[in-house]
């Protein structure tokens, strides 16, 4: 990826694409083109096909996405498949259509059937129901991966995908109900605190085991992918540990300095099991994680007061 090539991060302001282009600019990039959602509809296809026949851009990162926790997954299925299909359908094709030498393109964990066996495998896809709770999102996500496989079996193109684990960090989402589990633990406890609420009640049972990625650690790995893989199959990003929620929780609490109760609602929906990913492929390939689960919290939180959300 030369340095002057000119570089389309789809979803710039995003957690993925923000922690995309520092990665970048790190690296001594430059050439940026983007479009804030108000600007440019990913979902209206006229107006993708008009943006990429005027910026022709190099390299693609399409990190933009319609995203959420359990709530909102469950809430907006409608929304979630609509308008994730649509938009990587629209950048795909059109940079297909416009000569655009690699693209990436971000999944998410959620692809892999309910109970698949643990780790994640890549070779799992597909061998099993999905979890119904965010059913609509992985079936576009699913789809998004088949598309750069089929763009790449039909015409050649330089397209891959890759997994993400749950990811944290700058520039994430603390809605109180569309956010994912870690930065809505983080707004919780950190409301607690403010209002010396007794206790913080935690949807499940606590005993869900998640992997956590810090954002940045995600850019890097890839860039490292666009830079040195060029395969057909997809790569799992990850650390390639978990713990339970009610662990991650426990994490949480102490870095915030939080001093009540947690109760866990088993009423409320646990969703998967346990979803640890595979990184052996990853790791294979020469790359490693840098930011450990509790110094990422602390920069996560940091960054979440400096925002005043």
């Amino acid at each position: 990826m030369e340095r002057n090539a000119k570089i389309y991060i789809a979803g710039h302001r995003g957690m993925v694409g923000s922690a995309v282009m520092r990665h970048l600019e790190k690296l001594g990039y430059t050439n940026f083109v983007y479009r804030t959602s108000a600007e440019l509809d990913l979902r209206n296809q006229q107006a993708v096909a008009d943006f990429f026949i005027k910026e022709k851009p190099d390299y693609v990162f399409l990190a933009a996405a319609k995203v959420g926790g359990i709530i909102a997954n469950n809430t907006y299925r409608a929304e979630f498949i609509y308008d994730n299909l649509q938009i990587q359908n629209n950048i795909i094709h059109q940079s297909y259509l416009n000569g655009v030498k690699k693209l990436m393109f971000f999944g998410s964990s959620c692809i892999y059937p309910k109970l698949a066996e643990q780790p994640l495998k890549e070779e799992s896809l597909l061998t099993g129901p999905l979890e119904p709770t965010n059913e609509p999102y992985a079936i576009a996500k699913i789809a998004g991966i088949k598309m750069c496989e089929a763009y790449r079996e039909q015409y050649g193109c330089n397209f891959i995908s890759v997994m993400p684990t749950n990811l944290y960090g700058l520039n994430d989402n603390y809605h109180p109900q569309n956010s994912h589990v870690l930065p809505a633990l983080i707004r919780k406890f950190h409301e607690a605190k403010v209002n010396q609420t007794p206790f913080v009640d935690i949807w499940g049972t606590g005993t869900p085991r998640r992997e956590f990625l810090f954002a940045d650690d995600l850019a890097d790995a890839a860039v490292f992918l666009m830079l040195n893989y060029h395969d057909k199959g997809f790569v799992n990003i990850g650390c390639g540990e978990d713990l339970s929620i009610k662990e991650l929780a426990e994490i949480v609490q102490n870095i915030i300095g939080y001093k009540g109760e947690l109760r866990f609602d088993s009423t409320k929906p646990d969703g998967t099991p346990r979803k640890l990913m595979s990184v052996e492929k990853l790791f294979s390939l020469g790359w490693k994680p840098k930011v450990n689960l509790e110094e990422g919290i602390g920069i996560a939180y940091r960054d979440f007061l400096e925002r005043n959300i």
